[in-house]
């Protein structure tokens, strides 16, 4: 198996998890009621009934990094929706880093699906220079 077939199948996989944590574990539950909701939400501070629309807010971001068409668009909402939670978390003091995971995760699993994102990333890029010739400047 070629190393390419390799890395975009373990970038499915990864963001197989982070979907399924993301609307299975995370995003579903909010829809239903649980023992300690009502603390968890009174500690974050948030009204119980926002927690609906958080749980829309997070399923459709995800739905949207499902999407091989609109994946890095959701990679990007999907950020933005992860650090509201750190600083949800950060704020009443307990770990806020494993939203931080979970978004890493995320970019590094479409980052395997579409290697462009690692050129992007870190700068590289496999295209040849305009001007391959050496230019020496005359002194």
């Amino acid at each position: 198996m070629r190393e390419s077939k390799k890395a975009r199948i373990t970038g499915w996989v990864l963001t197989a998890l982070v979907g399924l944590f993301m609307i299975g574990a995370s995003g579903v539950p909010k829809f239903t009621d649980f023992p300690g909701k009502n603390e968890m939400m009174a500690k974050l501070g948030l009204p119980l009934d926002l927690l609906p629309t958080i749980a829309v807010l997070e399923i459709t971001v995800t739905l949207i990094y499902l999407i091989p068409r609109t994946s890095f668009l959701g990679a990007i909402l999907m950020t933005g929706y992860l650090g509201g939670a750190v600083l949800t978390h950060f704020r009443v003091g307990e770990p806020w880093y494993f939203p931080v995971i979970v978004g890493v995760i995320a970019w590094v699993g479409l980052a395997l699906r579409r290697p462009e994102i690692f050129k992007l990333a870190f700068g590289t890029d496999s295209r040849p220079a305009a001007n391959s010739e050496a230019v020496v400047s005359k002194t």
